[in-house]
């Protein structure tokens, strides 16, 4: 996200300038600048099957809120006194312009615009931001800021299966109350089954996500509408005057309720996050033209059928279907729900491995579950911590209502996130009049807010679950980001320079054997420390030499002919910078076998891999207090090999110790 950023380990060198260019190149220096060619993110034509798969993919979680969003903020009002009309068609306002100046006005319309080579997500909308950000300080507080969203987002994926499962089961309550006892177990159970399945891949996961979807969102409208011709009155609530009279007449209690009405948006940030996947266009249409009438009708469903009925107040939803239907309708949710949390998780693969890249985790392992899609990774890992996670929330909170508490306060941080960095790229990159960013956004950000501040009301009773998350997971990423930074520079300062090392080499009574040497150097000015242990233990140079450098850049994917640049320092031997984008995973190997265009005879078969294996200790004057050294340490034990992460093949590799002192 930075383009100063630490890759992940140290077999990378920091990203280029801080005005987002490529760095500009001594005159003769690279021989040869190529690569494999990149995706041009070219709007996609917007037909039936893409919108079929912005359903199944982007609207899950949105779609599932009216399981327990209306019935939250109702209970906040009947929980003082019996519930009045007035009251009802207040909240359901309430929620219908939350839907109109959240996700319609603010992530469709807005910030669905600032796309970074296509693609969306508050990582890359933090890495546009400090690309028209000149001022380091201005520059690390929108990565932090990008960071901190992340965090959230990460709470956020906990909490969704855990919350839309247990919304879903408990409508089996409403046929067979003495099902009751069973909703934790099945709960738990649909939530290891989904999470078990993940390593198949989300292509096929998702096969059967965009028909469910469509027929929930079908299903959604149509109970809706059949309750509204009961209750036509319900229409009204569109009026903003509603709204306004709930909270002018509620004071207090309104602000309580505006904790439950954000309820009803979750998920929007996925409009955004899911851009590169399916373009603007289709997410744009699937909204306003499909997803938006469907949930606003079964919105003002539930509300006609809770005015009509108040003993429906104990789930509007499942009891807007006939008795025959709710068993059917449960079946139905759950499949839902299970698509909703399969968004979330997707996603969260996707933000963890561009955090891996931008060198703020430690490696993991990444399984590529299709062999033509970049994107579809699965991480086991990050994938058990999700599963831990939602399995203990369900039982510690065992019940939607109580899960709600903590929902909000993970959605309106990253909303606020959001705001803050939109100030920034309007302003910047789309070259908006100050007086238009400050019109536009700070009603925005004020919106925001009071839903986030409502949600802080609600810390003690598991508001304190995200923000918990949030602050370890950022106490994390700054140590490792922290750690790295310091044993890069540890490197730089023991390590000899290159241009010694070339020019001392003819008059070195060096061996040269037949083969070809891979070093992989975080530093490409600088010998890396395994050759020079090489060196000083065998005594031998191979004929062709190869110094590989990956860099990771402040965007989503190198653009085009400029993955990797090739410069010869010396006959036969070259440095090479691979270069990829905060959402590839790097394929060394595969790079590698480029080089042949440019007269570089390299062979896979043939290549070794030489790489350093740090045995990190504590320096006598240290940079890191002893408790962050101390997490440090642990992250790096459990950090995937290097090998394993840039696809390596074990065989062919080499590990030399080098002991390093932070």
């Amino acid at each position: 996200m930075t383009a100063s950023a630490t890759p992940p380990d140290n077999h990378a060198v920091p990203s280029p300038p801080s005005n987002g260019q490529e760095p500009a190149k001594k005159a003769g220096a690279w021989s040869a600048e190529f690569g494999a060619d990149q995706p041009q993110h070219a709007a996609p034509p917007v037909g039936f099957a893409a919108l079929l798969g912005v359903l199944g993919v982007v609207y899950g979680d949105i779609g599932t809120s009216p399981l327990y969003a209306l019935r939250s903020t109702i209970e906040i009002v009947s929980g003082h006194h019996a519930v009045q009309n007035a009251e009802v068609m207040g909240i359901e306002s309430l929620i219908f312009w939350t839907l109109i100046v959240v996700v319609t006005f603010k992530y469709v319309l807005l910030v669905m615009r600032a796309d970074h080579n296509g693609e969306g997500g508050i990582l890359a909308l933090a890495s546009l931001a400090q690309r028209v950000t000149a001022n380091n300080r201005v520059r690390l507080a929108l990565g932090l800021t990008g960071i901190a969203g992340a965090c959230l987002f990460f709470g956020d994926g906990v909490i969704t299966p855990a919350i839309s499962v247990l919304s879903a089961i408990e409508g089996v309550e409403i046929s067979v109350p003495g099902a009751r006892d069973f909703v934790i177990p099945i709960a738990i159970a649909v939530l290891i089954g989904l999470f078990s399945v993940q390593w198949v891949g989300t292509g096929k996961v998702g096969a059967i996500f965009g028909p469910v979807m469509l027929l929930w969102f079908g299903s959604l409208g149509m109970m809706g509408l059949v309750q509204i011709l009961h209750h036509p009155g319900v229409l009204l609530a569109i009026s903003p005057l509603y709204a306004i009279l709930f909270i002018i007449h509620h004071g207090a209690l309104s602000f309580l309720a505006l904790g439950s009405v954000v309820l009803c948006v979750t998920g929007a940030e996925a409009l955004y996050a899911d851009m590169g996947h399916f373009g603007r266009q289709p997410i744009r249409y699937a909204w306003l033209f499909f997803v938006l009438p469907m949930l606003v009708l079964n919105y003002f469903g539930q509300g006609a059928l809770v005015m009509s009925h108040p003993d429906a107040l104990a789930n509007p939803f499942f009891m807007m279907a006939s008795k025959s239907m709710q068993i059917p309708l449960v079946i139905l949710a759950t499949f839902a729900t299970v698509i909703a949390s399969q968004a979330g998780i997707s996603g969260g693969f996707q933000v963890c491995r561009q955090l891996i890249q931008l060198g703020y985790l430690p490696r993991m392992r990444i399984v590529h579950t299709n062999a033509e899609e970049e994107g579809q990774i699965y991480l086991p890992g990050f994938n058990r911590f999700l599963m831990v996670g939602s399995i203990l929330l369900v039982l510690a909170f065992r019940s939607s209502d109580a899960l709600a508490a903590a929902y909000g306060i993970a959605v309106t941080g990253t909303f606020l996130c959001t705001d803050a960095l939109c100030f920034v790229v309007f302003r910047g990159h789309f070259k908006w009049a100050a007086r238009a960013v400050y019109a536009t956004f700070v009603p925005l950000a004020l919106v925001d807010l009071t839903f986030f501040s409502a949600n802080a009301l609600k810390i003690p009773d598991g508001g304190w679950v995200p923000l918990m998350l949030g602050c370890v997971l950022t106490l994390m990423m700054t140590t490792w980001k922290r750690g790295r930074s310091l044993i890069v520079a540890r490197q730089g300062q023991d390590s000899l320079p290159m241009g010694s090392f070339i020019a001392r080499l003819p008059q070195s009574r060096t061996i040269r054997v037949p083969g070809m040497a891979v070093f992989l150097t975080a530093t490409p000015d600088f010998v890396p420390p395994c050759l020079l242990h090489n060196l000083k233990h065998n005594k031998i140079l191979h004929d062709h030499v190869l110094f590989v450098t990956v860099e990771t850049l402040d965007q989503p994917e190198a653009d085009r002919g400029h993955r990797v640049a090739v410069e010869e320092l010396a006959h036969d031997i070259y440095r090479v910078i691979l270069r990829y984008g905060f959402m590839e995973t790097p394929n060394i190997p595969r790079a590698l076998e480029d080089l042949k265009a440019n007269g570089v005879d390299f062979d896979p078969l043939q290549a070794s891999y030489f790489i350093s294996r740090e045995l990190l200790t504590r320096s006598s004057v240290t940079k890191m207090s002893r408790w962050r050294f101390a997490l440090f340490m642990f992250m790096a034990r459990n950090a995937s090999p290097a090998t394993e992460f840039f696809r390596i093949p074990m065989d062919r590799v080499v590990e030399l110790g080098v002991k390093v002192a932070i």
